[in-house]
């Protein structure tokens, strides 16, 4: 028996989704660019996904791009926006970024870039106030994620995007953990760019999508062929774009919260059988599915995690884009945990093939390991 509890990673594809993604791959296999029949029948079903994804961000056909998934997708916004803004050679990012966001900005750093770290408090919420006192008159672009990918914290884009507009300043915000389990309405929210995929929502893996509202241009990562309206050039993986629009269409405000009680429920169990398991960020506005949680001791979340794995259970140590390194992750050490307390905290993360009773199971294995 395995249970899954690191859907913050990767989520099992829906059957739904695995079948018309096989069913794609076998009878529309054309070049969705392509004239003839095979093509055309691969480019409905493009386009059909293209609809799909707009329609939950509440945004239109023509302003979604898609990608191979979220990294891409932030160093496209990242790299694209700051390409055609030489004249301002500043941006500003929170502590809290993925590594796709955060190492790109180092490497343009290195290349002469200012860049503005913002952290947040120990709630792990970004202040508006504080990005608005690190705007600057050469400031191009401020980047906050929706949601963080270690705590679940939500962060209020809405303030920050309307403060960046204000201000004349791009704003983009990853949003790859958020979208479909939270309410995001792009017609409300000032958001300039926005990066979204699919395999954290039970889609398939290699692919997703970058926002970029109408007005806004950026440079594209690559040449090559007009696909994508020259934003993102090459043969498009039609079948696992047609997945993604399934199983955006799958994901409903029931099952977000469905997967919100069984969040709370994993927690109160682990706090039944150790009390002194403490919760990251609980005050803060978080998304449905991730829990952050500092263990009171033990040999530490990697050894933690080896060890629940040899007994079926799958969770993380922190994201798994950095797993292999022995250092305190970067997000956890800016919301105020120090060294040892960020290399015992784990990450657990829900998604909507989870149960109660295999929560249960798990929290007692975690705390009987931990005690």
């Amino acid at each position: 028996m395995t249970i899954y509890l690191d859907n913050a990673s990767t989520t099992r594809p829906d059957d739904r989704v695995i079948d018309l993604v096989a069913a794609a791959e076998r009878d529309a296999y054309g070049n969705d660019s392509s004239v003839h029949a095979m093509g055309v029948e691969a480019g409905k079903r493009t386009e059909k996904a293209r609809l799909q994804v707009a329609a939950a961000l509440n945004a239109s056909p023509g302003e979604i791009v898609f990608n191979s998934g979220g990294t891409e997708g932030n160093n496209a916004a990242l790299l694209g926006a700051l390409a055609g803004r030489a004249g301002k050679p500043h941006i500003v990012i929170s502590g809290m970024e993925h590594s796709s966001v955060a190492n790109p900005v180092l490497r343009l750093e290195k290349s002469g870039m200012a860049v503005t770290v913002v952290d947040p408090g120990a709630s792990g919420l970004v202040d508006p106030a504080a990005v608005q006192r690190a705007l600057r008159p050469e400031t191009a672009l401020v980047s906050v994620m929706h949601a963080n990918n270690e705590t679940g914290v939500l962060q209020p884009i809405a303030e920050l995007g309307a403060l960046c507009r204000k201000a004349g300043v791009l704003f983009h915000s990853d949003a790859c953990q958020s979208f479909t389990k939270t309410p995001l309405d792009l017609k409300k929210c000032a958001v300039d760019l926005l990066t979204v995929n699919s395999h954290k929502l039970h889609g398939p893996k290699g692919v997703g999508a970058l926002y970029i509202r109408k007005g806004v241009s950026i440079a594209p990562l690559m040449e090559g062929g007009g696909h994508e309206d020259g934003m993102r050039p090459g043969t498009r993986n039609s079948p696992a774009i047609a997945g993604f629009g399934l199983a955006v269409t799958l994901c409903t405000p029931e099952l977000a919260a469905k997967t919100a009680a069984l969040r709370d429920f994993f927690m109160e169990e682990l706090r039944k059988a150790l009390p002194k398991a403490r919760l990251n960020c609980a005050d803060a506005p978080r998304l449905c599915g991730i829990l952050s949680i500092t263990m009171p001791g033990g040999t530490g979340a990697a050894a933690l995690v080896r060890a629940m794995s040899a007994k079926g259970i799958c969770l993380s140590a922190g994201s798994a884009c950095s797993a292999g390194s022995n250092e305190p992750s970067r997000a956890l050490k800016a919301i105020g945990l120090s060294d040892k307390e960020a290399l015992r905290t784990i990450r657990v993360s829900l998604g909507r093939f989870n149960t109660k009773e295999e929560l249960s199971l798990a929290a007692k294995e975690l705390a009987a390991y931990a005690a």
